[in-house]
């Protein structure tokens, strides 16, 4: 008997996925395992938010596994090692994953080659299943990655992705008893944020249709109108692999339209950033391109900034959002990382530790080179933008609706009115501002010997 192992990474869905269609093309049976990495909890990368979701999308896995005739079996230890034990105790010939692109991943692929090296069985990697195109698959002449994104994306485009797959009608274990921990309950998790989305395929498939089928349609316009929330907020299935990117291409491009055309846009920077950082592991947490910056380190305004108590209304909504959901609107993040690396000039691993302590779609790649950008350390053409929080508050919160949602202390404050309360003369329980925006820029500026 023919028996292959599946292993679940970052691609916990039945729909879509190469990695398990491969096992059960090649294969007569097939154990689908997850390994809950004591390397993940030593990093301290497991944070209660994304413990919780993956929680959901872990149970969703295994009901849908069920449905099929099989289950997903759960070890905790080192990938490694829990991979090989499994290999001993089925005789499995294959072990199948998804390739990953973080410095993470590639050592957890050379342990598994190490580890399976005297065993029989082969390693196969599985390219284009947590991105829609693989990094590595355009790259630049003479180069191993695009370091700007307008090119990659005609070349993205120009390629285009490898067409979608249906989910396997059965699933069938081996006859072996295989051990198994239990699968893990959100309720368990402490400290999770109180308005944390579910998660699991069930959900992230009802979210990706409705988008699909409703206000994707929008997008283009809406998709930077914080109170409208007109964002997909698919990026924690993405994270997790609940939801396949290269079928949301597929199936956004179907519907077409100036909506489907700036969501798809926004997936191929996923894609890009995901290149850059499979080229480039030290991007995590080393300037991509150094600036010569002497970062501050003021406690307070740190605090102030964590805590949304920067008297800059905008930012505080965005931080306390956070704080609630694990989630962030995508300009509020532009707004509250510029406000930190840049207005407040203090180190952006700051700010990138912070988010990930919190986010429920907390990735490496996106998460820290979306900070680098931001902070003019990363690939972004015009590193020394600067976003005032105040005009950009007009533009994209221009009633004040996003505010008066997260700053209760400003509900009752009118209109846009309310991203400038130092100017009313009313007495408000809210703080000042913890910097002159325009002090603030003349600092920046000099530390990037700009004046």
């Amino acid at each position: 008997m023919n028996v292959a192992v599946v292993l679940f990474t970052s691609d916990l869905r039945l729909h879509d996925n190469p990695v398990l269609r491969s096992a059960l093309r090649d294969a007569d049976r097939v154990v689908p395992l997850f390994v809950r990495d004591e390397a993940v909890h030593r990093a301290g990368f497991d944070a209660p938010n994304r413990l919780a979701f993956l929680a959901d999308c872990l149970a969703g896995l295994d009901a849908g596994l069920r449905k099929r005739g099989g289950r997903l079996v759960l070890r905790t230890g080192t990938v490694a090692g829990e991979v090989r034990r499994l290999v001993e105790e089925t005789g499995a010939r294959a072990v199948h994953m998804a390739a990953g692109v973080s410095g993470y991943a590639g050592r957890r692929e050379e342990e598994l080659r190490t580890a399976l090296a005297d065993t029989g069985c082969e390693l196969r990697l599985h390219d284009a299943v947590v991105t829609a195109l693989a990094p590595g698959r355009v790259v630049p002449s003479g180069k191993d990655h695009f370091a700007v994104f307008t090119p990659y994306f005609r070349r993205w485009e120009a390629v285009g992705v490898r067409g979608t797959l249906g989910a396997p009608r059965t699933v069938r274990l081996p006859d072996t008893t295989l051990a198994s921990d239990g699968l893990p309950a959100r309720a368990d998790v402490e400290d999770v944020s109180p308005g944390l989305a579910d998660g699991g395929e069930e959900a992230g498939r009802k979210l990706m249709k409705a988008w699909l089928d409703g206000d994707m349609g929008d997008y283009a316009d809406g998709h930077d109108d914080l109170a409208g929330d007109a964002t997909s907020r698919l990026s924690p299935h993405l994270h997790f692999g609940t939801v396949s990117p290269a079928e949301l291409v597929e199936r956004a491009r179907e519907k077409g339209g100036p909506g489907a055309d700036a969501f798809v846009r926004q997936l191929a920077w996923r894609d890009f950033h995901h290149q850059v950082l499979a080229a480039r592991h030290d991007a995590s947490w080393s300037d991509y391109r150094p600036r010569g910056d002497r970062w501050r380190s003021d406690e307070d305004e740190i605090t102030a900034w964590k805590t949304g108590h920067t008297g800059y209304p905008v930012v505080d909504a965005a931080m306390r959002q956070l704080a609630h959901e694990g989630w962030m609107h995508n300009r509020g993040r532009l707004l509250a990382a510029s406000f930190l690396a840049k207005t407040l000039y203090v180190d952006w691993r700051v700010g990138a530790r912070h988010f990930l302590g919190l986010l429920v779609d907390g990735d490496i790649a996106n998460n820290q080179l979306n900070w680098q950008w931001v902070a003019g350390t990363g690939t972004d053409t015009r590193p020394n933008r600067l976003l005032n929080p105040v005009a950009q508050a007009k533009r994209y919160d221009p009633h004040g609706d996003y505010v008066r949602r997260w700053v209760p202390e400003l509900a009752e404050v009118k209109g846009a009115a309310v991203h400038e309360p130092w100017k009313i003369k009313d007495e408000l329980d809210y703080p000042e501002p913890v910097v002159d925006l325009g002090e603030a820029r003349a600092r920046f500026e000099r530390a990037r010997g700009l004046d």
